[in-house]
């Protein structure tokens, strides 16, 4: 049991473990997809805020009930990582489970979502903050936190290693947890072409080419999966109400081109952050969406850069937006033969080796239903942020209608970019 963090503000903090239902099938192994070892020194952080009405009465039985029987479907999260003979990571799927912290906060929900606004990295007391490595064997890949606040409001904060799937995958994982709360069972079937006994690859590597441009190698970090920056990192969270973006698209529209809200919002952000970095300017960015395509290794990510040719301090924000809409080159092809010439023993990150741009506006993070309830604020962010930094776009609070930014950049340039932000697009 540890005591307590953020100077008291979260305590009577307790760890446990809660594994599948079932025993797992023997030598069952999950062999990560290039694309996900290419994520693998990247970690999801999502907080979802509920009411008291949802976790209202329950024991830590109960919430731990509907674990037992959705992790059945997910023989990989619960696994630990090992390396084959060529150094390649995969996951021995021996039910060693994932790991469950409940903890207390001093303060009421609102008094909490206030102060965030002001210190968004309050939210990481939220989270297991917990990485993969050294060890690689006792190191969980999934860690939840169940936090009550003193209004009786409770935090439901997940820690989903990237090398495990996309944020969708974790999304999903929660709202098929909501399922199984209301007594439905998860159709999840277990993707057999991933999960399977333990084989050896025997791919020849692929040529030498140059690395993409939407990652950046670096270490080797062995088995302690997180790279350091060069600068200190800070969060800041950013609300965009539903008047405020029509605003915005209206004053962007161009020759009749109407932009969607991610376009928009990353178009004004884009020239803001040139505007800081004065001769650094970054003329190129990354763009990560969701593929219309189901891939079965959990990783829907679609993965482009745009690169411009011209200023971005001198450009007219409709036309990044156009770059943005029109101008990507999808490089998921690249990255994962990168992956794959190396053995899947290489080291990259890829939020933050460009100034990185997230569409997650549509996802369905309010679909998460916890006896009826579903959550009145969503949050999420990534760890292992590279020092160009990223832009993750949520949707907003159902009620607002709007948008919700989640910046991870150099401490540096954060007052700087809230206050171009209000100045130039969004007064109050």
């Amino acid at each position: 049991m540890v005591s307590s963090m953020a100077g008291g503000l979260i305590h009577d903090i307790k760890l446990s473990s809660v594994g599948p239902g079932n025993v797992t099938e023997p030598d069952m192994v999950h062999e990560p997809s290039d694309m996900n070892l290419a994520m693998k020194l990247h970690y999801l952080k999502g907080i979802y805020y509920f009411g008291k009405q949802a976790f209202e009465g329950l024991t830590t039985l109960n919430m731990k009930e509907p674990l037992f029987i959705l992790l059945d479907q997910y023989p990989d999260i619960c696994g630990r990582f090992r390396r084959t003979e060529s150094g390649r990571p995969y996951i021995k799927c021996n039910d060693s489970g994932v790991r469950f912290t409940e903890a207390k906060c001093e303060k009421t929900m609102d008094e909490w979502l206030d102060m965030t606004k002001k210190n968004a990295s309050l939210e990481k007391y939220l989270t297991p903050n917990q990485i993969i490595g050294p060890e690689l064997a006792f190191s969980p890949t999934f860690l939840l936190q169940y936090t009550k606040f003193k209004c009786g409001g409770m935090s439901v904060g997940l820690s989903w290693a990237h090398v495990l799937g996309d944020v969708f995958s974790a999304a999903e994982f929660l709202n098929l947890l909501g399922q199984v709360v209301a007594g439905n069972k998860p159709n999840r079937p277990i993707k057999l072409g991933q999960m399977k006994s333990k084989s050896t690859n025997s791919e020849s590597p692929l040529k030498v080419m140059e690395d993409p441009l939407s990652i950046k190698r670096v270490g080797p970090v062995g088995d302690n999966w997180i790279t350091a920056n060069n600068c200190k990192m800070e969060e800041f969270t950013f609300n965009v109400n539903a008047t405020q973006l029509s605003h915005l698209q209206s004053k962007l529209l161009s020759n009749g081109t109407n932009f969607s809200p991610f376009e928009a919002l990353s178009a004004v952000i884009w020239q803001c952050i040139a505007k800081i970095r004065g001769k650094s300017e970054t003329k190129v960015v990354t763009i990560s969406k969701k593929s219309e395509q189901n891939k079965a290794d959990g990783n829907n990510q679609l993965i482009s850069f745009i690169k411009a040719d011209y200023p971005i301090v001198e450009a007219k924000p409709s036309e990044l937006a156009t770059l943005i809409k029109n101008a990507a080159f999808d490089e998921g092809e690249k990255i994962e033969n990168a992956i794959k010439k190396d053995s899947g023993v290489s080291d990259f990150i890829f939020y933050g080796a460009n100034l990185t741009f997230v569409n997650l506006e549509e996802e369905k993070f309010y679909e998460f239903d916890y006896r009826g309830e579903k959550p009145i604020h969503v949050s999420y962010r990534v760890n292992g942020v590279g020092d160009e930094g990223a832009v993750l776009v949520l949707p907003g609070p159902p009620k607002n209608g709007g948008r919700t930014l989640m910046a991870m950049l150099p401490e540096k340039e954060v007052i700087e970019l809230k206050s171009e932000l209000k100045r130039e697009w969004f007064m109050d």
